[in-house]
């Protein structure tokens, strides 16, 4: 393990407002966890910044000691990425705070946020961020990434709804990049990943959000086939404020499910209506078609707080599980990819593992493919297939499930991912082909505020050359 110089660590300590922790201290394995718990790197030190200041010093600390720096938002990074062995992790989950500007529509969120924080601050007004299905997830991550979720096919993807970022640049440098200051920076951070700096806030626009409808259909995992060359149209063709995603499960024993399908494998969807399809019973109508595919196994709508929905899956899968996962961009889903879903979904290998197809469709569809790295304006799905299981002995059968279902679905792909479904720090070619031809702007973004990598702890960028 990496040791640090022991004056210079306690002048770290004092100079911070938040804590710094290593090994001889006996919350040090809380420190370094990760929502993902097959990921086990021992950092040299966590440094936990409560503010700007403490993110300028901490990566002048980094610098000076010749640590490689890595970034934690929420900490839910698939391939723990915010965590290096032997390195400095800068932790931003102290800065959680959301200021929501009402009239103007907007909320300032800390970089260390999670998706519950900017639900709960922005819901009392009526208002919400296309970001996520899970409370827990960091905003910080998935906004670099470029976020989808429940919202996105009626306001876009969470990039769409970015108004600006403070940011920390390598040399310390603070700025705010936005449409009219540092436009590059800004059109790189928007989808190009934790590559250019630290972001300490995000400013977004807010959309008229409250009470949203929500549904869950199930169909025995056998009617797969059927199901999902059903979905393939049915959604595409559907409004806007209609969203739902596809996914391959195992009922859990808990409510809403009867008792009779608990642990039964299944195919179904999540749906979600905003507009008109929030209020009681409309969100039914419109799913009436779910009968033609075959009989559900389960079906039911209700209307529901949008945080709650946000966070209705927060304790099925709670921190701490193993978990692997890979993802694709899909434009369509052929009958030999159906078959491939249909094969992996008899063969789930735990209880919590499974594939979603998530829509990308809809408001994100009317965004130019350069305006932002989301290169992939044309996919109608993202998908991600993830092996999930609390048990560490099960992390090669979960492994090799998901390595193999993706193997053979890759083919049936556009090619690239999302760039927050990416297993382990890919290959130069795997990012390249997530962000096709906005690779080399990105990597000229990267030369101007990072020429040197600094920030290479992501799926990395490298600075163009000159």
């Amino acid at each position: 393990m990496t040791t640090i110089d022991t004056t210079a660590l306690d002048g770290l300590r004092t100079a911070l407002r938040g804590t710094v922790t290593t090994a001889a201290d006996a919350d040090y394995d809380e420190s370094r966890s990760l929502y993902n718990a097959m990921i086990d790197r021992r950092p040299a030190a966590v440094a936990r910044c409560a503010d700007v200041a403490d993110v300028r010093t901490t990566l002048a600390f980094a610098q000076d000691a010749g640590l490689e720096l890595a970034v934690r938002g929420g900490g839910h990074s698939g391939p723990g990425l915010c965590l290096i062995e032997g390195g400095l992790t800068l932790d931003l989950s102290p800065m959680r705070s959301v200021r929501v500007d009402p009239q103007a529509r907007t909320a300032q969120v800390g970089g260390g946020a999670r998706l519950g924080d900017l639900d709960h601050a922005t819901h009392t007004f009526g208002l919400g961020v296309p970001a996520g299905i899970m409370s827990t997830t960091g905003v910080g991550g998935l906004t670099l990434g470029g976020g989808h979720g429940y919202l996105t096919r009626a306001y876009g993807l969470t990039i769409d709804s970015l108004v600006s970022a403070d940011v920390v640049l390598a040399d310390g440098t603070f700025v705010t990049a936005s449409a009219t200051d540092h436009p590059d920076l800004f059109w790189a951070l928007r989808g190009g990943g934790g590559n250019f700096g630290v972001v300490t806030s995000f400013t977004y626009r807010l959309h008229p959000v409250d009470t949203v409808g929500v549904g869950v259909t199930v169909w025995p995992v056998e009617r797969t086939a059927e199901v999902l060359r059903w979905y393939r149209e049915f959604l595409p063709a559907s409004a806007d404020d209609l969203y739902g995603f596809f996914a391959l499960l195992t009922i859990p024993p808990a409510p809403p499910f009867p008792e009779e399908i608990h642990g039964r494998k299944m195919c179904g969807v999540v749906w979600c209506g905003t507009g008109d399809l929030a209020a009681d019973g409309r969100l039914g109508e419109a799913l009436s078609a779910v009968e033609e595919p075959a009989p559900p196994a389960f079906h039911f709508t209700a209307p529901m707080p949008y945080p709650a929905l946000q966070s209705m899956f927060d304790g099925l899968i709670p921190k701490g599980l193993q978990w692997y996962w890979r993802g694709d961009f899909f434009d369509a889903v052929s009958d030999a990819a159906v078959e491939v879903h249909e094969k992996y979904g008899r063969t789930l290998p735990t209880g919590l593992s499974t594939m979603h197809l998530y829509p990308v469709d809809g408001a994100a569809h009317r965004v130019p493919s350069d305006a932002t790295p989301w290169a992939y304006r044309d996919a109608l799905w993202s998908g991600v297939i993830a092996g999930i299981d609390p048990d560490p002995a099960n992390a090669e059968a979960i492994r090799r499930w998901c390595v193999d279902y993706w193997t053979e679905l890759h083919p049936h792909s556009m090619g690239g991912a999302y760039v927050n479904f990416l297993g382990e720090a890919e290959d130069a070619g795997r990012v390249r082909s997530t962000y096709r031809t906005t690779y080399e702007r990105l990597a000229a973004v990267k030369r101007s505020y990072d020429p040197e990598n600094f920030f290479r702890a992501n799926q990395n960028i490298a600075p163009a050359t000159a």
